[in-house]
């Protein structure tokens, strides 16, 4: 049976290795760190959200960009220094605003179809992970910004997705706990919330039980492409230790690191790693979860999610181009505690662990999926800020690439 190398162990690559395991593969799964699910896949905003699959590539997203440059706590940083991989990122991302309208058709396509594998595959596995099904609240405070969300949301319907307009009134109809004025708000009934750390854990714990193995603490370093099968050159103990091992065939879900899996087996893969930063705010009283909402909202303005994940309040938001530099910035973590203190009072921020972690994204904000071009190369990659919404259904689609090109026997 040919063996299957998954490198690495988000979400991605945990939900890669269950539809393979399914098929009735050999899985491996490499990751670097200790566990699964501990770096973009650890405390990101929660949403399970087609409402969010609007791609960013738009004259009025790059407009709203260069409005902020030069804010230290704007939505959107963009560290000035030259790099070459960052600027040429950005030029093809500027070349995709032509397909605007497609990609963010497809992608709403693809979200609402996510939703259905991954709420089969929690409950054929007994996964709790904190979801709750209470729906998106999109809030805007001005009628600009309103009427600008209009016009993404009749693609989003075109998509097949239901979302409707809503009144201030309306809007604090489905959150009480929102007393903050509004100008009107987009509701979703349909999307969700959860923690993608808990869903990706207990993902993994249910691969170990079909058969899956996880090799964690291993450092890949090199792949071998000189002929079937692959070499994986594994370092452990910091480098103190190497291993060797092989692979019928290779699936690259390392997230923002699969460019360079990518050019070491001979494919071009431009991902660049868009920072974002997350509080979870603990509600160790009852009258802080009084006054913490528990319908998931988006503050077009401020760029920030939130989540209700059981006694925790997860608050998300800003993106930052700054390489690979994992660095949690007080300057950029205070404004999601001054909108949280803003909007809901009620909530104590005594106890808020920060965190961050590096979006993958592509120029033209698609995930890549599918083979590579060399026999038994596979990606399922790229998913920029909706790796958690799509990637239930990004999995079938590699097991299916896989399939195609593997066979079992």
């Amino acid at each position: 049976m040919p063996r299957i190398a998954i490198i690495g162990a988000g979400i991605t690559g945990v939900t890669s290795a269950y539809a393979l395991s399914k098929l009735g593969y050999d899985v491996t799964v490499y990751d670097r760190q200790r566990y699964p699910a501990m770096e973009t896949s650890y405390a990101n905003g929660g949403q399970l959200s087609a409402s969010n699959a609007e791609v960013w590539n738009s004259a009025a997203t790059v407009m709203k960009g260069l409005r902020w440059l030069g804010r230290r706590n704007a939505p959107l940083l963009l560290n000035p220094r030259f790099s070459w991989h960052k600027y040429s990122w950005l030029a093809q991302f500027m070349g995709q605003i032509r397909n605007y309208r497609q990609n963010t058709i497809a992608t709403t396509r693809l979200a609402i179809e996510a939703r259905q594998h991954l709420y089969a595959m929690a409950e054929e596995e007994g996964i709790d992970f904190d979801l709750e099904r209470r729906g998106i609240l999109h809030i805007y405070h001005d009628a600009a910004s309103f009427e600008t969300a209009r016009r993404a949301n009749a693609l989003l319907r075109e998509g097949g997705l239901e979302r409707h307009a809503v009144t201030p009134d309306e809007a604090r109809a489905i959150e009480p706990a929102l007393q903050t004025a509004c100008h009107g708000g987009f509701y979703t009934p349909s999307d969700a919330t959860g923690d993608i750390h808990k869903f990706t854990s207990g993902l993994a714990r249910a691969c170990v039980r079909r058969g899956v193995r996880f090799e964690q603490d291993a450092d890949i370093r090199a792949i071998s492409r000189d002929g079937l099968p692959y070499v994986l050159d594994i370092a452990r103990e910091g480098g103190t230790q190497h291993e060797q091992h092989e692979a019928s065939a290779i699936v690259i879900c390392a997230g923002a690191a699969s460019r360079q899996f990518a050019r070491q087996l001979g494919d071009s893969l431009n991902i660049y790693p868009v920072k974002g930063y997350s509080i979870s705010v603990h509600l160790d009283e009852p009258d802080s979860r009084a006054a913490a909402p528990t319908v998931s909202l988006l503050d077009e303005a401020a760029k920030i999610v939130t989540s209700r994940l059981g006694d925790r309040f997860r608050v998300a938001g800003t993106a930052e181009f700054n390489g690979f530099n994992m660095d949690i910035r007080a300057e950029r973590i205070q404004p999601l505690v001054d909108w949280t203190r803003k909007h809901f009072p009620g909530v104590r921020t005594s106890r808020v662990v920060p965190w961050c972690g590096l979006r993958p994204m592509t120029p033209n904000m698609m995930p890549r999926v599918g083979p590579g071009k060399r026999p038994g190369v596979f990606y399922n990659t790229g998913h920029g800020h909706l790796g958690w919404t799509l990637s239930a259904a990004t999995a079938q689609m590699l097991a299916a690439s896989v399939r195609d090109g593997v066979a079992l026997a």
